[in-house]
């Protein structure tokens, strides 16, 4: 049985329409839903012989293509947006970043060869403590196990490490400035 497209659009093309209207809300966006229905319908017409709920299989179309289209709205909205003339900025570089810009890569670089300097003043035993666990990001057992020592000594000396490490970084006043700067 070969299914007439012009007569599925006769019988179901008003309740698709409503169905596209009550998604969007919109009067302009439901007939550009609508359109891209009936061009999947198109698409798809070889495979209509199977269809058993024509019904069904129009709704499910319809719904798949809102849902399709709005993921598609979103993405983009993400992105793009519309720049207002009088903006002397382009928009996109008001749009927040996840990367560092090159000032926080700078500080983040200070503060790393700071810490650097004053882990090397630790003795060796906090010094490797604390580069097996932060550095290296050996467990409490295998730090234990390279040092020959009980996970509670390891703990101890992380401890200790960590508040030798930040009298350090207190006593000195160039890192008091730059952090509290």
């Amino acid at each position: 049985m070969k299914i007439d497209l012009a007569e599925l659009y006769d019988e179901y093309g008003r309740y698709i329409y409503h169905l596209c209207l009550k998604l969007t809300r919109n009067k302009e966006e439901a007939e550009d839903l609508m359109q891209d229905v009936w061009v999947k319908v198109v698409r798809y017409s070889s495979k209509m012989d199977d269809v058993d709920r024509m019904k069904a299989w129009l709704t499910t179309i319809c719904m798949n293509t809102f849902r399709d289209r709005y993921r598609k709205d979103v993405r983009r909205s993400k992105h793009v947006m519309n720049q207002p003339d009088t903006l002397d900025v382009p928009i996109l570089d008001l749009v927040p970043s996840d990367k560092p810009t090159p000032v926080e890569m700078i500080e983040q670089n200070d503060i790393q060869l700071m810490v650097q300097e004053k882990i090397s003043l630790l003795d060796s035993i906090y010094r490797t403590t604390i580069e097996y666990f932060y550095v290296h990001q050996y467990s409490l057992i295998e730090i234990a196990d390279l040092m020959k020592v009980s996970i509670g000594t390891v703990k101890s000396r992380l401890f200790r490490a960590k508040k030798y490490l930040k009298e350090l970084m207190m006593d000195d006043t160039t890192v008091q400035e730059y952090v509290t700067a």
